[in-house]
């Protein structure tokens, strides 16, 4: 089966800044896709350009089947077939969420049901609110509910939850891996790694235009295969020791210590930490 996305050699200069360079990806029909990254890593002009917002200078690109620069009748066509959340949008703030949604229905060949799409996203108790009135959170869910009317095959989520506090971004997960259980392909941007651990199938690591890897959450970067720390109290002095065995050595010292080790912890690197690692920068 083709890949929803494919990319082959993507390219992409500014004068004599190379932003994207030599790309090369696959992402699957039906998994949410991370993109991780700093600031000017090259992730949002990759996702502008299968977005069909910006051109690549060369390269092999596919996205559904379809060269996302096609223009006319065929590139609408294949607009119908994909749904875009972009960072901010205040095009619908004097509009209520059921009308905002009954409008962006008209211009798809076979929407979803409006009313459907209310519940999903779960607005139903402000579907007649004014949207400058809702909570960010839920012009988030709004944002989203625009993004799926037209039954996408492929979504594409850039930075979906920037502003959310911990509850809502943990509603709008829940949300999202529902869209995933009906067969939608998510392309998500995100600068929040639990978030990415949380729902992606895969990641994509890129800095300097470049990917450096891409592997599920708990493998990247041989997490799985990383040394722990462990950490403890001993005589009033606080050591710690890495190693590929915390179970064994944890054995060994409370043999050491006759039992119970005092302020005991054990550390294996986070996805946070990974990542860090991979782009060369450190915790703040």
């Amino acid at each position: 089966m083709q890949p929803v996305i494919e990319i082959k050699g993507l390219r992409k200069s500014y004068g004599a800044l190379a932003v994207v360079k030599d790309l090369s990806l696959d992402i699957h029909s039906g998994e949410i896709f991370a993109i991780l990254g700093p600031n000017g890593a090259g992730k949002t002009t990759t996702v502008e350009i299968l977005e069909g917002f910006r051109n690549a200078d060369s390269g092999e690109i596919s996205v559904l089947g379809i060269n996302p620069a096609i223009k006319g009748k065929a590139g609408l066509a294949w607009r119908n077939r994909i749904g875009i959340v972009l960072q901010s949008s205040n095009d619908t703030l004097e509009l209520s969420p059921r009308e905002a949604l009954s409008h962006f229905a008209s211009y798809y060949s076979n929407p979803r049901d409006v009313e459907d799409v209310i519940t999903l996203v779960g607005l139903t108790e402000k579907a007649d609110d004014r949207a400058r009135t809702l909570s960010g959170g839920q012009r988030r869910r709004l944002d989203v509910g625009l993004g799926i009317i037209g039954r996408p095959e492929l979504l594409f989520l850039d930075e979906p939850t920037t502003g959310f506090d911990p509850e809502a971004r943990r509603a709008f997960w829940v949300l999202i891996k529902q869209l995933k259980t009906e067969g939608t392909t998510i392309l998500l941007t995100t600068h929040y790694l639990d978030e990415a651990e949380a729902l992606a199938d895969r990641v994509a690591v890129m800095n300097h235009g470049e990917i450096l890897e891409v592997s599920t959450p708990a493998l990247l970067g041989g997490r799985s295969q990383a040394k722990a720390t462990v950490s403890w109290s001993e005589g009033g002095v606080a050591k710690s020791e890495t190693t590929d065995a915390p179970t064994d050595f944890v054995k060994i010292l409370s043999n050491r210590l006759g039992g119970e080790i005092p302020e005991l912890s054990i550390h294996r690197p986070s996805l946070e930490d990974i990542y860090l690692s991979m782009i060369g920068a450190t915790h703040e």
